[in-house]
Order: structure tokens, then sequence, then C-alpha cells
């Protein structure tokens, strides 16, 4: 039965009398209880290992030999989930009774002066054979020499450090170690979100704490709070659940979802960092516009980007197939496939239809330089990639506002492009987003029908964009110009769905491979050519004063040489002559 009772119980603690298993449970407390309620005996606690094979990144094996003798600490949350699904693990959170900043600093220090292991990896210190445990516990190659660990007290209060470990490689982890909330680690799990969130790994013994079932959760693919306070206890926690439901592909139960309803009024009492946080993690997520539509039928969305709502119900005329909700919804959804198709790792299996195997032919050559621009964020904390879909939500948010009928009855909306702009710079300040994710919001949005204008002009007289036009496009959105033109791409395909014609997707998609080319191949030719002059030689040569006309003239120089009539010192003097005889003129 030894092999029957370890398949049926794998994973969970037993009770065992006399050969026979009598109670089960998530932790050895559980089982001890289950057990002295049915028998007077005292049985035996132990942990039932489980068949699947658990793989953490190899610094979890320096933490372990940091740690002292005898001290118990848990690995919880996100790692446990994720290395239970066979997930990449990113960052690390450990809770422990208490002197949680002690330990921390104390792992830092020893990480920066030992940053390798000596041990065997994957063991215990202090343990040369796995115990009954988890079955297979091994470390993650990969993770790279450790080059520093930083240790900063995160939240004295709450006994809570952090520890910001630097590889060579540049790539960073951040390790959390804090005191139980609560009285011991049951406690802390049940204070937990979500039950996949509350599985825990005992660093001493490899042996799995599972007080709330959150295993079984995930087994299952269902979504569960841990208690029903939840959501009252911390109301961003909704964003969280619809994200988590649509990365993993999980179905939110009912009593959940009922307590995330119930919950949606005190969203106004979150921080405008934290809501942003959450909010960018969604967007970042798989299915953003799945998740979307999921906080609209909670009344979560108003809450978070009140100004959306307005774009319900806003028809819109051919070659629109939808009103600008749903177009919105549509870009967001078209969005994440063309950055999947334009990834580095793109699977020419995803590309599951014409139009994106046209795309990807066209300009897929660029996916490793769009690959690097989306991987190197505006600020520490958030992706260019999520600021982009918020760009695409947001693209048209002018429109109920500037709905007009022009004199043959077909709908208008002039200049939406940049009333949208300054709606978002609106809710980028709301959501206390740094000044250069504001700028870059407003920059993608103002100028987001730019690529459209020239394909429409491509398909009707067959002339490609200038390379005059090229050099004003990125003089206009510098390297937002990347994510313009995908957001082009999107919203073309949320424009015309299943009618759009071939001969304007290609149209499109050559429109947006120059600009591409351009940005990433010709810089210095076409975007950004080396001055020939500065303001000195446009004083000296020309006997100006300093202002405002100096910047003038540079760039209509500078315009000259993308163009490919000035290449010289002297053509630039020229060239400044004439802008002045012009000026003359005109005045």
């Amino acid at each position: 039965m030894a092999g029957e009772d370890e398949k049926l119980y794998a994973g969970r603690w037993v009770a065992r009398l006399r050969g026979r298993i009598i109670a089960q449970g998530g932790t050895p407390e559980q089982a001890r209880r289950a057990a002295q309620s049915r028998y007077k005996e005292t049985p035996e606690i132990i942990f039932m290992p489980g068949n699947f094979p658990l793989t953490f990144p190899q610094i979890l094996d320096s933490v372990r030999a940091a740690l002292p003798d005898g001290l118990t600490v848990y690995l919880v949350g996100g790692a446990v989930r994720d290395a239970l699904l066979g997930r990449q693990i990113h960052d690390l959170d450990f809770v422990l009774e208490r002197d949680a900043i002690k330990i921390a600093r104390r792992v830092a220090n020893t990480l920066s002066r030992a940053p390798s292991p000596v041990r065997e990896p994957g063991l215990p210190r202090g343990n040369r054979d796995y115990p009954a445990g988890t079955g297979t516990i091994s470390p993650r190659a990969g993770t790279g020499t450790i080059s520093k660990a930083d240790f900063y007290p995160l939240d004295p209060e709450r006994d809570t450090g952090r520890v910001i470990v630097t590889n060579e490689d540049g790539t960073r982890s951040l390790m959390d170690f804090a005191a139980f909330r609560g009285l011991d680690l049951e406690a802390d799990m049940l204070g937990r979100d979500f039950t996949l969130n509350a599985i825990a790994l005992n660093l001493s013994d490899n042996t799995i704490h599972d007080p709330l079932g959150g295993a079984m959760d995930l087994k299952e693919k269902r979504l569960r709070a841990c208690s029903p306070s939840t959501f009252a206890d911390d109301p961003v926690r909704i964003l969280r659940g619809v994200r988590l439901a649509a990365n993993f592909g999980f179905h939110i139960l009912p009593e959940t979802r009922k307590a995330m309803k119930g919950a949606v009024g005190l969203l106004g009492n979150i921080s405008p960092e934290r809501m942003r946080d959450e909010l960018f993690r969604l967007l970042d997520g798989l299915q953003p516009a799945v998740c979307l539509r999921a906080l609209d039928l909670l009344g979560a969305l108003d809450k978070v980007l009140p100004e959306l709502s307005a774009l319900k119900g806003v028809e819109q005329t051919a070659p629109h197939i939808h009103d600008v909700w749903e177009h919105t919804l549509a870009t967001v959804s078209h969005l994440e496939s063309v950055l999947a198709a334009l990834a580095p790792d793109y699977n020419p299996d995803t590309a599951s239809d014409l139009l994106n195997g046209l795309m990807v032919l066209r300009i897929g050559r660029y996916r490793q330089q769009i690959g690097e621009t989306f991987a190197a964020p505006l600020t520490s904390d958030r992706s260019l990639r999520s600021l982009l879909f918020l760009a695409a939500l947001y693209h048209d948010v002018a429109k109920p506002q500037t709905k007009k009928a022009d004199e043959e009855g077909q709908l208008r909306f002039w200049d939406h492009d940049q009333q949208g702009a300054e709606i978002a710079a609106s809710r980028g300040r709301a959501l206390a987003m740094s000044n250069d994710e504001a700028t870059r919001l407003q920059t993608v949005i103002r100028n987001h029908m730019r690529i459209l204008f020239h394909t429409n002009r491509l398909v009707r007289e067959g002339k490609p964009p200038s390379r005059r036009a090229v050099y004003r496009f990125f003089r206009d959105t510098g390297a937002a110009g990347v994510d313009v033109c995908l957001l082009t791409l999107a919203d073309l395909r949320a424009t015309y769905e299943q009618t759009l014609p071939q001969e304007t997707w290609a149209a499109a998609l050559d429109v947006v491979r120059l600009m591409l080319e351009n940005w990433f191949e010709k810089p210095a030719e076409s975007i950004a050519p080396t001055p020939l002059v500065n303001g000195d030689d446009l004083m000296r040569g020309l006997n100006l004063q300093p202002g405002k006309l100096i910047g003038e003239l540079l760039e209509a120089i500078r315009e000259a040489q993308a163009v490919g009539t000035v290449s010289s010192h002297e053509e630039a003097l020229s060239c400044a002559r004439e802008y002045l005889s012009k000026q003359g003129s005109s005045n």
C-alpha cells in the first residue's frame, strides 16, 4: 500500500497509526488535529513525497548556506507556485517566525562575501540526502555569478527586509524576508490573496506546507481567495485575481468572483502607485483584452481607468465594424498577437492567419531590434510593453467628445489624436507615472494616425513616404516611433477585422518596414545625421545673435541633411541663408 499511499496523498501531510493512514492535511498541524478528533493514540505525522520535480533558481542554495543552523525559514508565494507549475522563477519571498530583517542582512552579507556555495547543489545545508520531501528538487542553471548583494530594511515595523542580488551579467533578483503575519505559518497563509500563492516550502527539509489546499487548486485550475475578507483587506487583489486567472488559464470560483465584485467600491482607497503597478502587471501579462473585459464585468474598470466607459456605444462608420469600445479591446487583442509574432523567440506555428504570416515576411527581420526596444524599460519597475498597451487603450479615448457628422453624414473625429494625448497624460498623472512614461504615452497617441495617413496615400497614389516624411516622423516621435508603427498595425486589424483588404495591409506593412529600416539600419543617414555646423558657426558665419532663430536654422539644416540636399559645412551655411531669405520674404 505504500506506493498507493504516496500517489494518493502526494504532497500532503498524513497521520499514520499502526501502519495505517488515519488523517491528512496540508500542514503537520492540520493532519494532527484531524487525527486527534478521531483517535486517542498519538499518530506518526509524516510528509508524503510528491512525484513531481521542483526546480528553483540556483541562488536558493546560496540562501540555504547563509542561514544559521536550526532556523526554520519558508519559501512562499509565487516561487513555490511557479515551481509546481514548472514555470520560470524570478523573485523569492521568505517568511519566518521572527528576526526577518536580521536574517535578510545576514544573507546579503554572506552572498557578498561568498557568492557561490561550496556544497553540493540542490541539498539543504547539512543534508547529503534528500528527505522524504517533495521528490526532486534541483537548482535552475544560468542565474549568473553574483556581483553584489544589497540589503534594505523594507518595512521595519513589520520586520521585513529585502536583498537585491545583482549578477555579473547585469540581471537582478529580489529576495524579501518577512516575519509571519499572524501567530504562525498557517495564519500567515490565511492572510494571503489566493490559495495558489499560499503554499510554502520548508528550506530545512524540503517539505511542502499547504494549509488551504492551493496545490489542488493549481491542479484543478481554479482561483480561490484565501478568506472571505481577502478583497476587503486589500482591494487591489481584484486586479491581481483577474491577471492570475488570465495568465494561468484558471477559472475564478463563483464565491471568489462575488467577493471581488463586492469589494469594487473600495478600490478608491488604493494608492495611485499600487493601482498603477498592478495595472501595468496586468497589461504586461497574457490576454490583456480579456482582463480588461473581466474588470468591466466586475464593475472595476470605472475605478481604474474611468475615461474608457464613455467609449461604449459610440458608433463609427465604415470601414470600422466595431463601436469605439469594442474597437479598443480588439486593438489591444491584435497588439498582443502582433508583438508575439515579432518577438525574438517567435514560433512560426503561432502565425495562424495569412495577415500575420505576411507581416512576419515583411518586417520579421527586425524582431531582434524590436525585442531589444521593449526589453529596455523606462523605469526599473514597469515595462515599455505595458505602456504600449495603455496607449492602445487610450488611442481613441477622445472620440466621444470629438464625434461629428460631415455634410455627407460621415462620422468624423477630428483632433481626437491630439485631445486623446492630453486625456491620457491626465490619467498618467493620476496614476503617478514617471515623466518619461507620460511623455512617451502622449507621443504615441498624438502620432498614432500618421502611419495610417501614409498607408492610405500609398494605396491611392502609389507614393511611399518621402525621406522628408520619414525624418519628420521620427523627429516628432523619437524612439516612440517604433511603438506607433506596431500600434498602427493592431489598430488597422481592429478597424477592418476580417474585411481588411490585402492591398491595404500590404501597404501598411511597406510603410512600417520603411520606417523601421530607417530607424534601425540608417539612423545616421535619415534620422539623426551628424551635425555639420553648430550655433556658434551660424552666429559667426551669418552675423546672428543668440535666440530661437538659431534653433530653427539648425533644424532646417538637419532636415536638409536627412533629405540629402546638404552634405558639407558650406552647403549647411547656404541652407541657412536660404532659410533666412524665405523668412524675410514671407514677412
